[in-house]
């Protein structure tokens, strides 16, 4: 036998028989053996008796391993066929060259010939009901179980193939927040071709109520919002615009950057601060405010995020795409009873597998490894404190007494309690005040700000009172 056994690939076309092309017809009444993907087509009822690959649909975890074993098999078909001097066709549903797997699988595999038989696609009749020119209006065809990555960055218009089941829909629903800053008409195209199609025109949020989506339906989406990705993209460039024409950020190194990075991070504590303490009831212009606050803050940290990545970046060191899928696999990884078979269904169940995790990704041989010493003073206490109590370690040291400690200190140095040994003292104290709040569920830094908050203000008061 020489060269590689021969495999003709023809498509069926997108509904009934009537739209098999004729090319196809004659491939199949000439071929020594028939396979078909899948009898679940319309077109498939001409082939009575074909053989077809739905038993492995039946047997396989996923789609990704049905396809799989389907090329192993023709490519086994193929090689038999070839060895008996018999021809093998093998049939698909549509187009063998949209939105088919196992072809572009074939086609990568290498160990057969390919003889493709072209038929029309469901997006040839989308196009006629639609009434429109894909190429005139921009079209991008995107896969429907992949639409909240294969649709970043784009505002549309776009077919959406794959949408075989509401649940695909419910998904591409609630996978946009704001589609064009409200819910734009989309259209849902249902068996196209057949005596019961459907074209219908729905409001965004019923896009998944209106039918039973099968495998013979797709969305069309004639505008989506702004997406994030564009906006990131823009703020990227922006960046690197700076950095290419401006004095001042030409000269920023992570060094010197970082005090900025730090005062913006105290900024966006303050406007959700002053966010939070509005309550949950809050509405009206002091609301919207301390709303528009907190966006211009999140937005000044982000903005020193990419700063340092672009940094990175002109050093060949990382960039922001590398940021951005670092914190996302790592967020993967560290949530295993969201993507795995872990089960933590309280708060302190995930915290305490988090912490696990991250001592195991990172060798650590401490928990108190990774606890950054920049830190505030009482929250790095805190910090190390609730390390320790998820190791088992007390905080409380045998024969402490803050009582004790207090009480001296108030009376002042005696004997060898002279300005180092008050330094320790003080230091204990406080370190056994955090322990405390820690047991006690509060946060000591926030605690001590808002009661130093509400001293600024009784001095106010106090000093409005005296000049009156």
């Amino acid at each position: 036998m020489a060269g590689r056994p021969r495999l003709t690939v023809v498509g069926l076309g997108p509904a009934g028989p009537e739209l098999t092309p004729p090319a196809a017809t004659a491939a199949l009444e000439d071929a020594g053996r028939v396979l078909l993907r899948t009898t679940r087509h319309p077109a498939a009822s001409a082939l009575v008796g074909a053989e077809s690959f739905d038993r492995v649909y039946d047997e396989e975890p996923t789609f990704e391993a049905v396809y799989r074993r389907i090329v192993a098999e023709l490519v086994e078909a193929a090689t038999m066929a070839a060895t008996m001097g018999t021809s093998l066709v093998y049939a698909v549903p549509g187009s063998p060259l949209v939105a088919e797997a196992t072809v572009a699988l074939l086609r990568a595999d290498g160990r057969v010939a390919l003889s493709v038989v072209p038929a029309l696609s469901f997006v040839d009749l989308a196009w006629d009901r639609l009434g429109i020119d894909p190429l005139a209006e921009g079209v991008r065809l995107v896969d429907g179980t992949r639409f909240a990555t294969a649709a970043a960055g784009e505002v549309g218009p776009l077919l959406v193939a794959q949408t075989w089941s509401p649940a695909v829909l419910s998904e591409i629903k609630l996978s946009v927040d704001d589609p064009a800053g409200g819910h734009p008409a989309v259209t849902v195209l249902h068996h196209l071709g057949l005596p019961d199609e459907q074209v219908l025109t729905l409001p965004w949020d019923e896009l998944d109520r209106a039918l039973p989506a099968d495998h013979l339906t797709s969305l069309y989406v004639p505008e989506l919002a702004a997406p994030v990705a564009a906006e990131l993209v823009a703020l990227d460039e922006l960046v690197r615009t700076l950095r290419e024409r401006c004095p001042w950020d030409r000269e920023q190194t992570h060094a010197s950057l970082r005090r900025h990075l730090l005062e913006e991070t105290y900024e966006l504590l303050d406007a959700i601060d002053e966010l939070v303490g509005l309550g949950d009831g809050a509405s009206g212009p002091e609301e919207a405010g301390a709303v528009a606050h907190l966006e211009e803050e999140l937005g000044d940290v982000l903005f020193q995020v990419y700063f340092h990545a672009r940094l990175a970046a002109e050093e060949g060191r990382f960039t922001m795409a590398d940021v951005a899928r670092t914190v996302h696999d790592k967020l993967v990884s560290r949530h295993p009873h969201v993507f795995g078979d872990v089960v933590a269904e309280t708060p302190d169940a995930v915290a305490a597998n988090w912490e696990v995790l991250k001592q195991r990704e990172k060798g650590r041989s401490s928990v108190t490894d990774g606890v950054p010493h920049a830190l505030p003073a009482l929250s790095l206490a805190a910090k190390l404190q609730g390390r320790a109590a998820g190791a088992g370690i007390s905080a409380v040291e045998a024969g402490d007494d803050p009582g004790w400690v207090l009480s001296t200190l108030e009376r002042g140095p005696a004997g060898d309690a002279d300005g180092d040994a008050a330094f320790e003292m003080v230091g204990r104290l406080l370190f056994d005040v955090v322990e405390l709040a820690r047991r006690r569920g509060v946060d000591p830094e926030l605690a001590l700000r808002h009661t130093s908050l509400a001293f600024a203000e009784r001095v106010r008061q106090r000093e409005d009172g005296s000049s009156a």
